[in-house]
């Protein structure tokens, strides 16, 4: 045996002692194990939340989620706001309604892909919304607003700047001024909140939405994730309590569910969709005037993706460098179809003065 301070042939004094204590390569080995197993929980911890959009893991329910409540949109509470739809949650007491609100984006540039309940293996599961550049799949769920079942008509990216299509959007233009307004037709009244199944909706992805899905997403903001929270606590947005019809279906602002700017939702009729959109009675005098030129009625409007946008408008979250309708040209294009509506008239009325002066003819 080697005394202590010994060297073994070949061996340096620093090695025989490292081999001694115990120091060498044995505990080389654990800090390098110790590391790698610290790196990977570090992965796991940073791994972006947005994968929960995807589906949310624990969240299956044997029964479906009530239909989609029919209520109006509040006015939009200042520029830069998204609409993001209201949905039905699940939580130890049941379905809840999570009102629609207006909220801002994380960044600039991304769209608001809304979460959707599917029925899968005799169970619904729920996938999360997201934000990302383009609005992915959500389920083909008519949620309203902008959101009729594919894709997106609310509105578009451009510049750093977010422009409202007034057509299905709440906005006051005396105050928010990156507006256009079109028209956009939907045929979709079914106020189904689930995929798939016994009642459920029949859709599936797109080529455009598979491949939104595999872009980069970004999770809820905070302050959604606390506008869900908060509904949970509230047991008058359970569906066992309002029984589909939740007093509070659409706020202002997110966690705001008192006050201006709340919306209640009223019963379905024959002739009205999802979020339907109707003026409240809080925000129908503070924007009196200001959605004149639109050639539908708010009443029951439905939407589809990417109808309406002016010429040369990029699609939602696309770069370019579109020309977005003002509010000038926009009143030049009114005023000149009134008046070759104008003169349609006038030209259909000339043969019938003509006929009535010469009878017989």
């Amino acid at each position: 045996m080697c005394e202590q301070g010994d060297r073994r042939p070949g061996v340096s004094r620093r090695e025989g002692e490292a081999f001694q204590n115990g120091t060498g390569d044995i505990k080389t080995m654990r800090s390098i194990r110790f590391l790698g197993f610290l790196l990977i929980g570090v992965m796991i911890l940073a791994m972006p939340t947005a994968s929960q959009a995807q589906v949310a893991v624990g969240i299956s329910v044997r029964i479906g989620p009530p239909a989609i409540p029919v209520y109006a949109q509040p006015v939009i509470p200042a520029p830069g706001y998204l609409w993001t739809p209201g949905y039905w949650a699940y939580g130890p007491g049941g379905y809840y309604w999570v009102p629609g609100t207006w909220v801002q984006p994380p960044v600039v540039g991304v769209l608001w892909t809304p979460g959707y309940w599917g029925f899968v293996n005799g169970a619904y599961l729920w996938h999360g919304g997201y934000w990302g550049p383009h609005v992915g799949f959500y389920g083909g769920i008519n949620y309203g607003y902008g959101y009729g079942g594919v894709g997106f008509a609310g509105g578009y990216w451009r510049g750093g700047a977010y422009y409202y299509n007034r057509n299905v959007s709440n906005v006051n233009t005396t105050v928010i001024h990156n507006t256009y307004n079109t028209t956009v037709v939907n045929n979709n009244v079914n106020r189904t909140s689930f995929n798939g199944g016994t009642g459920g909706t029949t859709a599936r992805p797109t080529t455009g939405e598979l491949a939104a899905q595999r872009e980069q997403h970004i999770a809820p903001t905070t302050l959604q994730a606390q506008h869900e929270r908060t509904a949970s606590t509230n047991r008058a947005l359970f569906a066992s309590t309002n029984h589909g019809q939740p007093s509070i279906a659409a706020t202002a602002r997110p966690g705001a569910f008192k006050g201006e700017g709340v919306v209640a939702a009223r019963p379905a009729t024959a002739t009205t969709t999802p979020g339907a959109n109707n003026r409240s009675a809080v925000n129908a005098g503070a924007n009196a005037g200001t959605n004149q030129r639109g050639t539908t009625s708010y009443a029951a409007r439905p939407q589809v993706q990417n109808q309406g946008q002016p010429r040369g408008a990029q699609q939602p979250g696309q770069p370019g460098q579109p020309h977005p309708t003002t509010e000038a040209h926009e009143q030049q294009q009114h005023q000149g179809q009134e008046h070759q509506q104008r003169q349609e008239q006038h030209q259909k009325a000339e043969p019938k003065e003509h006929s009535g002066g010469k009878p017989g003819r």
